[in-house]
């Protein structure tokens, strides 16, 4: 096989029976799996380089904070980079580097040495995403990308699920060394296989590089991502002046970004992606998705370790099954999704989001587990039916020429909504659980503290309930996308 071909004679790689596609899909698959595990596989051993390095939490917290400044960064100019190189050169090059920069991670002295490593990781981890995206949309056609759509989103939920886990157990029986150690034959196993297997599928036209756009978009998103990620680290949270100026330079960069994309023939990120009526719903459906996701993930460890009173491995377990579910069900959801469309699954799917933030709005202090446990595997559930089927059903709608675009946007506002989520919500929770201990007349009683964390629980809650409701609403008006390409054709067949 001819691995520079750049343009296949079949408008779809899968419809040319001398062209495998699984061991395309494999060689993308492997390298997003270990990089996406390696967003979470820290988490448990920031402690641990606590104590190695001699450094504080704000310090440590680096290493999950810088990762996503770096991905918001460096996301949005993936659609041009996509256009610039072939599909085998990006892939491999990205693999490379996040490969280089696990190297740096596992053999750092240091801690500004381990942290220079993560950065190359996130330059690395940033752009797999929208490379995978793109490339399974150029490879299969409408109708059968709902599926493979969904084998994304297994790797997409299960890896991260595996993270904490795999953590946990490195960490104690070989050393925080082995995070980065262990990932590494992985990663050339995944270059090794890419160079044999991975064939060009998109097109070089080497769009005129715009560095003002650049600029706008690193100041924007890097700006809004480091300032809801800043939110905790004073008492002062959203009016700490670090917090107010980098979200007011992130939200001043985004909008000249935004302006400067509308006036430019080439843009870096075209956002026309938003004329597409399926598309813009699909992302507005991602962000609550997201944050509603984010509310749980975040929130559930906090008050199952406080007022429930469980250990740190508890309460992971408890959210275990959800996680794992999730990514078990998305196949099977994709599949759905090619055969019955977006509404069917859609609208049960919001319905049930919405019971579940009701019914853990009414959480308290005697909660049971089972009912936790309960709650966020509906939850994940709902998630699995609607998250990558509204992207995939959003993305569908474009022209191919939108294609990297559209993976783009959507890829650049994950970590945006992420960064958002958790400061959000975490500052809501915080304000309810101060004003009801201020008016309380034992502030410094256990049982009021428990009783004033579950006020703030409540009250986020309500809030993501009141939010998934849009959902619910944005469903019935769901209709399956057809492409922009093939529409204008027909139309252009009927005028003639």
């Amino acid at each position: 096989m001819d691995n520079t071909r750049t343009a296949p004679e079949y408008e779809y790689l899968s419809e040319n029976p001398d062209v495998k596609t699984l061991p395309i899909m494999l060689s993308l698959i492997i390298g997003a799996f270990f990089a996406i595990l390696n967003e979470t596989l820290l988490n448990i051993a920031l402690t641990t380089l606590m104590h190695e390095f001699d450094i504080t939490l704000p310090t440590v917290q680096w290493m999950a904070t810088g990762f996503m400044l770096v991905m918001g960064i460096v996301i949005p100019v993936s659609a041009l980079l996509l256009q610039w190189f072939t599909t085998r050169q990006l892939f491999l090059g990205t693999m490379i580097i996040f490969t280089v920069g696990t190297t740096i991670c596992a053999m750092a002295p240091t801690f500004p040495v381990l942290l220079s490593g993560r950065f190359i990781q996130a330059i690395g981890t940033g752009m797999l995403m929208p490379i995978m995206f793109n490339v399974f949309l150029l490879i299969y056609p409408p109708h059968k990308r709902g599926k493979i759509m969904g084998i994304v989103g297994l790797v997409i939920m299960f890896a991260p699920a595996l993270g904490p886990t795999l953590s946990g157990i490195i960490v104690e029986y070989l050393g925080w060394r082995f995070l980065f150690i262990t990932v590494i034959p992985f990663s050339l196993f995944s270059i090794i296989f890419a160079f044999i297997f991975l064939v060009n599928v998109s097109e070089v036209t080497k769009p005129k590089i715009d560095i003002l756009s650049i600029v706008f978009s690193t100041i924007g998103f890097g700006g809004t991502i480091y300032g809801f990620s800043s939110v905790g680290k004073s008492d002062a949270g959203f009016l700490s002046p670090e917090v107010l100026i980098a979200i007011s330079a992130g939200i001043l960069g985004i909008v000249l970004f935004a302006l400067r994309q509308i006036r430019l023939e080439e843009p870096i990120m075209d956002l026309r992606v938003f004329k597409y009526p399926m598309y813009a719903h699909a992302v507005i459906l991602f962000l609550i998705i997201v944050m509603t996701m984010f509310a749980s993930e975040i929130i559930l460890p906090i008050y199952m370790q406080g007022p429930l009173a469980l250990s740190a491995a508890a309460a992971g377990i408890l959210l275990l099954p959800g996680s794992l579910l999730n990514g078990a069900l998305s196949p099977f959801m994709g599949a759905l999704f090619d055969k019955l469309g977006p509404r069917p699954l859609m609208i049960p799917a919001t319905i049930i989001l919405s019971g579940t933030m009701f019914t853990m709005s009414r959480l308290d202090t005697e909660s049971s587990t089972w009912v936790i446990l309960v709650s966020f595997m509906l939850l994940m559930i709902s998630v699995s039916a609607t998250m990558m089927p509204a992207q995939t059903n959003g993305l569908n709608q474009l022209p191919k020429r939108l294609y990297p675009h559209g993976t783009a946007v959507i890829t650049t506002l994950q970590p945006v909504a992420g960064a958002i989520g958790v400061s959000v919500f975490i500052s809501i929770m915080n304000t309810r659980q101060m004003h009801f201990l201020q008016d309380s007349s034992n502030p410094e009683h256990p049982a009021t503290i428990d009783q004033a964390m579950v006020a703030g629980v409540e009250l986020v809650y309500f809030i993501a309930f009141i939010i998934s409701i849009i959902a619910v609403i944005m469903s019935f008006f769901v209709y399956r996308a057809k492409p922009m390409d093939n529409m204008e054709m027909e139309q252009s067949d009927t005028n003639t």
